[in-house]
């Protein structure tokens, strides 16, 4: 018997994986049935079952792959030598997840694929757990670039960098919601109101003073 090359191994993983992704964006994680990932796969249930042995861990294995994207693209700007200013963060994330979804793929799948995934956290432990380490890592990571902006006076130097970093991810998260949602949320148009939130600076005090003096 000949013998099976690992390029074979992989590229056969690859179109059960590629299949199964196409299947749960179209019905839903619970809707779709071994039978019709193994149909979107074209591939027989003995194909299949040697790289997976359930359903279940080709769930898996899809959102790790989604939240690996996401992961990468976020860690990128954590690890630069100098994050790029506050105004300009989240356009430098979301052309790094850009690069990294390839040409071609339809900018809404990986936002919808999330979405199901967050959704799938709810009912599933195994997911939950790697979702709450995923979470803690992106959380640690970024408090390294507000710690950044501290030194730079961008940010209160006493603010809780976590709670801080929590906020910004939490950002990234919103526009996944909305353009999973929506389908009508462009980066730019995003990236155009972080910008004007971010340059938005009316001093305390002349609030203060405005508000006295409508009284």
């Amino acid at each position: 018997m000949a013998r099976v090359s690992q390029a074979h191994l992989e590229a056969r993983r690859r179109q059960i994986l590629d299949g199964a992704r196409r299947c749960f964006l179209r019905d839903g994680f619970h809707a779709a049935s071994m039978q019709d990932v193994l149909r979107e796969a074209g591939l027989s249930a003995g194909a299949v079952y040697r790289y997976f042995r359930s359903k279940d861990e080709i769930v898996a294995a899809v959102a790790h792959e989604a939240l690996g994207v996401v992961r990468a693209a976020l860690d990128a700007k954590a690890e630069a030598e100098e994050p790029p200013a506050p105004d300009e963060l989240f356009a430098h994330v979301f052309a790094e997840l850009r690069g990294l979804m390839g040409a071609g793929e339809d900018p809404r799948e990986l936002p919808r694929l999330l979405l199901q995934i967050w959704s799938e956290a709810l009912r599933n432990p195994e997911l939950a757990e790697v979702l709450t380490g995923a979470y803690a890592h992106l959380a640690g990571q970024w408090s390294r670039i507000v710690a950044d902006y501290q030194r730079r006076g961008w940010v209160d130097p006493g603010a809780d960098r976590e709670k801080v970093a929590r906020t910004l991810i939490g950002t990234v998260q919103g526009y996944f919601v909305q353009q999973a949602l929506f389908g009508t949320m462009c980066p730019a148009d995003f990236e155009e109101g972080l910008r004007a939130l971010t340059r938005a600076s009316v001093p305390r005090s002349a609030d203060a003073e405005s508000a006295g003096s409508e009284r």
